[in-house]
């Protein structure tokens, strides 16, 4: 690949982050079933489970499962409370070591992120070199491990560090990158859920390979908008950018549900974690927020953004959950299955200065 062509992106993915701060605390639960989540009660509890380990996982375990269900399916398990402040730490000191390491950064979750080292390589060689040496240093200063996934754009680098867990390193190979794409079944595509995989099954596509055989078109009308974006990424020709963010306006936390959710309380469930989950980090961060704001997306990824202002400044756990529910409120009656919700808060406040509102929430 000519060096005026050569794009190189990481996805780089910690693995089960919480439970591996944890198992790096207290070496004793390593190759434990181990949940970090809401506290079982003894099976009675309402929580979910935040994440587990693998060994739980090889047990039916999975994030957002409620907490009532893995401790029916493992109650030997290990059930540990989180521990936000910790998380915080250790995710900073990770983003800021991935930072050095990037020309452009876009830390997209408390675990996870994009490097486009597109500059500081030249060849396929050296970005593994490059991907080696961030994965020697996450675990020698930090103890954990994480998979990395590198590609020459940002899907195709997520789905390629997913394939290989934990501790992984997978090289798309950028000569025939749909190729790699082919046999790999349409759920892996970022954003893919079963609902949508389950329309695609009953058109007789499975894999990707099939999928890349449909028309741009056919895939609008499937679709609407989002089907310019899929067939970027199944025909390898996404190029969304890096996005690099020089300072801190805005904060999110945002999960995808394995399955759309049609039961409105597994929502709110999912958005008292979320909110307990970023007011940690906003404490963490020393900051406060006068915005408090959330995302939801319905099948057929509708999406909509709803904020309200406070009356002043807070770095309230309960204020940030009240406001978050209360917002959802008006979505609870459309009967519509939910795909993803997200709670983010915004107009930031360090000591004395102010920091303005991120104008780029709604960017896909």
């Amino acid at each position: 690949m000519p060096q005026s062509e050569w794009r190189a992106i990481f996805h780089v993915d910690l693995n089960a982050f919480y439970v591996s701060v944890e198992v790096r605390d207290n070496p004793s639960l390593k190759g434990l079933p181990v949940v970090v989540g809401a506290d079982p009660e003894g099976g009675k509890a309402r929580g979910v489970v935040m994440t587990c380990s693998y060994e739980a996982r090889k047990l039916g375990l999975k994030s957002g499962m409620p907490i009532s269900t893995a401790y029916r399916l493992a109650p030997n398990a290990v059930y540990l409370p989180p521990r936000w402040d910790l998380y915080g730490e250790v995710s900073a000191k990770v983003m800021d070591l991935l930072r050095g390491r990037a020309d452009k950064f876009e830390q997209t979750g408390i675990d996870e992120g994009f490097l486009d080292v597109s500059d500081r390589t030249k060849n396929l060689e050296e970005a593994k070199d490059l991907a080696m040496t961030i994965k020697r240093e996450i675990r020698d200063s930090l103890g954990i491990t994480c998979s990395i996934g590198i590609a020459p754009n940002k899907s195709l680098a997520k789905i390629a560090s997913d394939r290989q867990k934990p501790d992984g390193l997978t090289v798309v190979p950028f000569d025939n990158p749909k190729g790699f794409l082919a046999p790999l079944p349409v759920a892996v595509i970022p954003g893919v859920g079963s609902k949508t995989q389950a329309f695609l099954t009953e058109k007789g596509i499975v894999t990707i390979g099939e999928l890349q055989k449909v028309s741009g078109q056919q895939l609008m009308k499937w679709f609407g908008k989002t089907g310019v974006w899929l067939w970027g990424v199944i025909q390898a020709e996404e190029r969304l950018q890096v996005f690099e963010r020089d300072t801190l306006k805005s904060m999110s936390v945002e999960r995808t549900f394995n399955e759309d959710r049609e039961d409105f309380e597994h929502v709110y469930a999912q958005v008292d974690i979320e909110a307990r989950e970023l007011a940690g980090r906003v404490r963490d961060a020393n900051v406060k927020f006068k915005v408090a704001g959330v995302k939801i997306r319905f099948k057929g990824f509708q999406t909509f953004t709803r904020e309200r202002t406070l009356t002043g400044f807070t770095d309230s756990e309960e204020a940030l959950r009240r406001e978050a529910r209360s917002l959802l409120k008006e979505f609870e009656h459309k009967k519509r299955p939910v795909r993803l919700v997200a709670v983010r808060v915004s107009q930031l406040k360090r000591e004395a200065e102010a920091i303005a509102r991120l104008d780029e929430w709604a960017r896909e």
